[in-house]
């Protein structure tokens, strides 16, 4: 006796079934065994105890050595590398600072290589709210979508609440809202990652109290944290409102963009002066870091009213031995920071307004930093959203490829404190009621700092 679905059915929904499984393409790299996971945790272990300037910044000895033991257990069967990233990135909410985490060596040009192999991704940008609620901002590459604005249910039957639980999980950084906020921004990234890449996604939605499913293809488009990460156009700018107030967008403080940022900056305290401008706000809100240089060289001068040094006290690790200082490798060194930097009081480019400089949970690294200066030697005022990254900040990160999975751990080498001092887990927060960046009204014509 025969029973079950007519052939016909049966071949659709094997075909419907199979456009929202994960589908692996060609040159898939070589399974790791139980053991080469295990070698590659002990390379973790060894090079965090070279490297690190002090696990109790962020986390502790006891910590580490109990989640590494317990990932060692765990290895029975030989895995890939995505499955073994599942495992080790599990370390990052433990290091707690987003210059310490276990990732890929380059996840860009992976990203941009599954893309050009015939790959797709998540089709959407997200954002990821304190709730762990999902929601959908654009098309993927910041398109826009329809959907935009309606609150993800589930994808592909898994509840969204649970898969952002998970991806949580795996995220880097210093408070769960800096790791919230780097998902969102990388959720077509680790969503691939855990779940795999699709060739469809079942989405149960819900807007304006209506909840619906749509079923949406993957998307080909380079996503929007990929796109135009060279283009100085996109990250910097500054445009002079009308009569006193003026926008300085810094995007990053990456060395390759100095040469630029140093004739912009130049140009824009010219601009200010000519149409006194007397409120400057300097907007760092996405700006992940890059080299101290930038800031000193390109805004300090137009800006320092008085001497300031970078920072505080600092604890570094010395990797390679310096005897004309006595350092010897391996060695922990505490100290004070002895350089101060001097003002321009006679730079015609002053500027004697007011500053206000925008924060976001993307600032971190040499932006906080800034911040700090900012806030610390009373050169300006924070506003915006903060709680998201230590003032303290650790620094000098290099990157460690694990021998066999060829996954990489990202490690500082020292910490540095505020210039002002503070305890390590002081969060860089806007001013007192300046949790959104003030009115530009224009201030009298003689306001100063």
């Amino acid at each position: 006796m025969k029973t079950g679905l007519p052939r016909t059915l049966v071949h659709l929904a094997l075909l419907a079934a199979s456009l929202f499984t994960p589908v692996a393409l060609a040159g898939t790299a070589p399974r790791i065994s139980a053991e080469q996971l295990r070698e590659d945790l002990a390379f973790l272990r060894q090079t965090i105890a070279r490297v690190h300037p002090d696990l109790r910044f962020s986390t502790s000895q006891d910590a580490l050595n109990e989640a590494l033991d317990a990932i060692a257990a765990g290895a029975r069967t030989d895995l890939t590398r995505d499955q073994a990233w599942q495992r080790l990135a599990t370390l990052n909410p433990l290091f707690a600072d987003a210059h310490f985490f276990v990732g890929y060596p380059d996840w860009r040009a992976d990203g941009a290589a599954h893309l050009a192999s015939g790959g797709a991704l998540f089709p959407f940008e997200v954002d990821l709210d304190g709730k762990g609620q999902l929601s959908i901002r654009t098309a993927l590459g910041g398109g826009a979508s329809e959907l935009a604005g309606a609150r993800i249910l589930a994808i592909n039957g898994v509840p969204a609440d649970l898969a952002a639980t998970e991806l949580l999980k795996r995220t880097h950084g210093d408070t769960p809202l800096f790791r919230a906020h780097l998902l969102a921004g990388r959720w077509w990234l680790y969503h691939w990652k855990l779940y795999g890449a699709a060739v469809r996604y079942r989405l149960d939605l819900l807007r304006d109290g209506r909840q619906w499913s749509v079923d949406v293809p993957a998307s080909t488009q380079l996503p929007t944290v990929l796109q135009g990460a060279t283009d100085f156009e996109r990250r910097f700018g500054v445009e002079i409102g009308p009569g006193c107030t003026a926008v300085l967008k810094a995007g990053s403080f990456d060395g390759e963009f100095k040469h630029q940022f140093l004739a912009l900056t130049r140009m824009a305290f010219d601009r200010m002066r000519q149409e006194g401008v007397s409120t400057l706000f300097i907007d760092i809100s996405d700006n992940g870091g890059g080299d101290d240089d930038m800031w000193l060289e390109g805004l300090m001068p137009y800006i320092a009213a008085h001497p300031y040094r970078t920072g505080s006290r600092y604890t570094k690790r010395v990797l390679e031995a310096n005897p004309a200082r006595g350092e010897a490798a391996g060695q922990v060194i505490d100290g004070e920071i002895q350089t101060w930097r001097q003002p321009l009081p006679d730079n015609p480019l002053l500027f004697k307004g007011k500053v206000v400089v925008l924060i976001g949970p993307a600032t971190y690294s040499s932006a906080v930093l800034f911040a700090n200066v900012i806030r610390d030697f009373g050169f300006g005022t924070l506003a915006g959203r903060g709680h998201a990254a230590r003032r303290t900040q650790s620094g000098g990160v290099r990157k460690y490829v694990l021998p066999h999975t060829g996954l990489a751990l990202w490690a500082p080498r020292f910490v540095i404190q505020p210039p002002a001092g503070a305890q390590q887990e002081a969060l860089l927060v806007p001013a007192p009621g300046l949790e959104q960046a003030p009115a530009t009204s224009c201030p009298p014509a003689s306001a100063s700092r």
